[in-house]
């Protein structure tokens, strides 16, 4: 069998959840060639078509669901665990600020242009993810908005929190916050790939030492307690099976905001 082709970031939530999978422990699983890649590279390659199955952000969903088909397992989605907006300064809003974001089509931006409408930055600018706390620290930038570690690290660049966006969703919907989705090519076996990823999952729920060395050659954050922190909130119940209050909380953010004309209509999630 031709072996999948896999594309999911570098950080501990996805090594931990893939890892089985891409080291052969999953019985009948087939073989993989992996890609490793920040999530607005994978959101455009997927939109190209380029991969069999692959880690993209849940506000990309509307221009990949013709080609892909979304998996209820594998993803990120839960509670406490959203993006940030940080800032060098006590400044209240983002009005006349030059922002820095990880992707146009990322669900942190778009979380942002949700929370910020009626704000007027004087620009936004797209930046690897690396760069963003630096960038403001050095004051390159005037705000940033940041995903996964940096929840646990922005202190250490002498940085505030201008908006929890996770908190804000969370407060105004009741909802969990959708990050980011594990989509499937349509003419795969969506079923069968389903039972291999959530096998995965299971695996690292059952042994989390396992994928240790995994993670730590990926992450870039160093400190094991982080990469710990990082799996503990970016991976939960949610990345087994998405359930009715996961496809709920999708579907309400990507309804939200098709009608703040900021994505296109979307078809049906499964």
């Amino acid at each position: 069998m031709t072996a999948l082709e896999l594309a999911f970031s570098p950080c501990p939530n996805d090594t931990f959840i893939f890892h089985a999978w891409t080291h052969g422990l999953i019985p009948g699983a087939p073989a993989t060639r992996v890609t490793f890649a920040d999530v607005d590279i994978t959101n455009t390659a997927a939109e190209q078509g380029r991969f069999d199955v692959v880690k993209v952000s849940y506000a990309a969903l509307p221009w990949l669901l013709q080609r892909y088909r979304l998996l209820p397992c594998g993803g990120a989605l839960g509670r406490g665990c959203g993006p940030l907006v940080l800032s060098a300064d006590d400044r209240p809003d983002l009005d006349g600020a030059r922002v820095a974001v990880p992707g146009e089509r990322t669900t942190a931006y778009l979380l942002m242009r949700l929370w910020a409408a009626g704000q007027s930055p004087a620009s936004v600018e797209v930046v690897p993810f690396a760069e963003i706390m630096p960038g403001v620290r050095d004051g390159r930038f005037d705000a940033g908005l940041v995903i996964h570690e940096a929840r646990f690290t922005y202190p250490r660049y002498g940085l505030r929190a201008l908006a929890d966006l996770g908190q804000w969703w969370e407060q105004s919907t009741g909802h969990a916050i959708p990050l980011g989705a594990i989509l499937a090519r349509r003419e795969l076996d969506a079923a069968a790939l389903t039972d291999v990823l959530r096998a995965s999952v299971d695996y690292a729920f059952a042994h989390p030492e396992a994928s240790a060395d995994y993670v730590a050659a990926h992450a870039d954050e160093l400190d094991p307690e982080v990469q710990r922190q990082h799996i503990e909130l970016y991976v939960n119940s949610f990345s087994r099976d998405l359930g009715e209050e996961g496809y709920a909380a999708i579907e309400l953010l990507l309804d939200r905001a098709h009608q703040a004309g900021l994505v296109p209509a979307f078809g049906p999630l499964r």
